[in-house]
């Protein structure tokens, strides 16, 4: 029989226990900074890339690359932390829906990293960020003082 410790650990019950929180923390921690090193190569790369940046939108290449910058870097620095989690992601999921849909035709052959980036996103926005986040520490910093 499997010792309660184990069985915990493996299968935990609540969403804000400590090892499913710190495996939320772990995939914020990989996931965002996967993310985030698109988003400043793009940056990086802004004049460059203005002029010819898919326009999926028809708001223009330069405008849609500062959407996507904004989504890819600067979102998934406030999804690492935690940070006004779901209201980040919001703007990471879209880009990555547009990507997928959008830019790689629907199609897992090309567009098999923006597949896996939007299904992670949409299930990590379901779960929530867990207790080691910004928005867990600020609600319930809230709950102490009073």
């Amino acid at each position: 029989m499997m010792n309660m410790k184990y069985n915990t650990l493996l299968f935990p019950r609540k969403a804000n226990q400590t090892n499913f929180s710190l495996f939320l923390l772990s995939m914020r921690l990989l996931f965002g900074s996967l993310l985030m090193t698109h988003g400043y190569a793009k940056l990086m790369g802004f004049a460059a890339m203005s002029a010819s940046f898919p326009d999926p939108l028809g708001i223009g290449s330069r405008y849609s690359l500062m959407l996507a910058i904004f989504g890819e870097l600067f979102c998934s620095v406030a999804f690492v932390f935690g940070f006004l989690y779901r209201l980040s992601m919001i703007p990471m999921i879209v880009t990555m829906a547009v990507a997928f849909f959008f830019a790689h035709g629907g199609s897992i052959t090309g567009g098999e990293l923006a597949f896996v980036y939007l299904v992670v996103f949409i299930l990590m926005y379901m779960v929530g960020p867990g207790k080691y986040s910004v928005d867990h520490w600020m609600t319930n910093s809230g709950k102490r003082r009073r």
